[in-house]
């Protein structure tokens, strides 16, 4: 008998999320990535949960409906990582008209009508917060609800998940050869070590390396896809308004200024053809000047490229001829071929029902429970999105020597985990050592332990976001500790 009924080649949000699914479903799942957990282009994304307001200009009704069918299920089962926001169009005379842009809006909250969210609206920004940032000449914007997400931070519990359904999570582990029987036998370097495993069924959920994949491990005929890389900028906060500003830009794409952990601001997200090394992907200095020219038609306070304090890039595929919003899985097998699933592309809006999907394309070759996933809170998620603050206030009243930016950082991330990582602390300093004004000794045990963090980037990047503000020395003490707790 096979060792696993799954193994999965690739740890990000698609790989995850098949896991997950897969291992809540009764299989025996083993999921191999080569680095950390969502290092690709799942930590690039635009970090939106949303119905995808253009796709109504392309006519995509019932791709918006399930998408926003998908935010509303995040909400429910990522209360902490997932938080809903009011977004902000401003209406240009140079772009489309007032008219447009409205009846879009209606559409959408037609289109999203049990959300519980707030219907959309028009304001007048020069009596509204909104407008506070904006340039004189615009009077009149359009609101409407839409959601943010931790985008790392749903990679990394949704893994955590899958784990305590029983599936093995194993970074640092590559594949190096697949042959193909009745059952696939995969040759694995996993830390330095050599490992073979068999498994029933394998799942190409490799990104920007589905081809290469495909070709020099599993040895099959690569797919019909193309690399398209996705770039943001990030600068120091240019509003204090909690909400997300949508910009129309002159060629007309829309363009997203989001706030960002506290201090900084999100612009982006372009996007154009890639080719090179996935594990490479550099930001363009054209594409820098061309979100900063964006922000600055609209926003007061002018950006130069010198006022980008970090780019976020990352390459993904999407299926030939015609990407599709949602991704695209296939499931090839044959006469004494094992199955073999290919998932690409897709937005983190839409993982969850892309994963359910891929699995079930299983579910002729296993006995297996019934789909699960949209009921399910992530660990952490078992409150309602509405009691957010409520979570943070329960936090501040046990753990008293906490502020409130402390708290809402470990809510965000840990959701009612958050105790798991403060334990019975009654001053800061039986935290342990301290890296900066917030990050402990005892969160980094925590996710060392049960996040598979290896490295201060995993930390400080991929399972927070601190390096934005960590001074040199913190990280090189933080470093020496990881070291030490090997």
């Amino acid at each position: 008998m096979a060792d696993y009924d799954l193994a999965i080649i690739g740890g990000g949000l698609n790989g995850v999320s098949i896991a997950r699914d897969a291992a809540g479903r009764g299989l025996r799942v083993i999921l191999l990535e080569q680095g950390d957990l969502g290092a690709g282009a799942s930590s690039a994304s635009p970090r939106l949960i949303h119905g995808d307001l253009a796709g109504l200009e392309r006519r995509h009704f019932l791709r918006v409906r399930s998408a926003l069918a998908e935010r509303d299920i995040w909400l429910r089962i990522a209360p902490h990582l997932v938080r809903p926001m009011r977004f902000a169009i401003p209406a240009h005379s140079d772009e489309r008209p007032a008219w447009r842009l409205r009846s879009w809006l209606l559409l959408y909250d037609r289109l999203a009508s049990r959300s519980g969210l707030p219907a959309s609206a028009t304001v007048d920004v020069t009596h509204h917060p909104v407008g506070n940032a904006l340039k004189r000449p615009f009077g009149t914007a359009f609101e409407y609800s839409d959601c943010v997400v931790d985008d790392s931070r749903l990679v990394v519990l949704t893994a955590v998940d899958a784990a305590a359904r029983g599936a093995v999570i194993r970074t640092g582990a590559r594949c190096t050869r697949a042959e193909r029987g009745k059952e696939w036998r995969l040759a694995t370097k996993d830390r330095g070590f050599r490992q073979v495993i068999t498994a029933r069924a394998v799942a190409n959920a490799t990104g920007a390396w589905t081809p290469s994949v495909a070709e020099t491990v599993l040895r099959v005929p690569p797919p019909k896809v193309a690399a398209v890389q996705m770039d943001q900028i990030v600068v120091r906060r240019l509003f204090d308004s909690d909400n997300i500003y949508v910009f129309q830009n002159s060629d007309g794409r829309l363009i997203f200024a989001s706030p960002y952990e506290r201090d900084f601001t999100l612009i982006g997200t372009v996007s154009h053809a890639f080719k090179g090394d996935p594990a490479i992907v550099a930001m363009a200095a054209g594409d820098v000047a061309y979100l900063c020219d964006a922000a600055n038609r609209y926003f007061r306070e002018r950006i130069e490229t010198v006022d980008v304090v970090r780019t976020l890039s990352g390459a993904n595929m999407v299926l030939k001829p015609a990407s599709r919003r949602d991704g695209a899985v296939t499931l090839e097998h044959g006469r004494g071929k094992a199955p073999l699933l290919t998932i690409v592309g897709g937005d983190v809006t839409t993982s969850r029902l892309r994963a359910e999907r891929a699995v079930s394309k299983l579910t002729p070759f296993y006995p297996m429970s019934a789909r699960w996933t949209a009921k399910a809170p992530l660990p952490g998620g078992d409150f309602a999105w509405d009691r957010f603050d409520n979570e943070i206030d329960e936090v501040r009243d046990r753990w008293r020597f906490l502020g409130e930016d402390q708290a809402r950082r470990l809510v965000a991330a840990y959701g009612s985990n958050a105790k798991a990582v403060l334990g019975d602390a009654k001053e800061r300093g039986d935290l342990g050592p301290a890296f900066g004004p917030e990050l402990t000794g005892a969160e980094v045990r925590y996710l060392m332990q049960k996040e598979w963090a290896r490295f201060p980037d995993d930390i400080l990047w991929r399972r927070s976001k601190l390096d934005l503000t960590m001074q040199p020395a913190d990280r090189e003490a933080l470093a020496a500790f990881m070291a030490a707790a090997v």
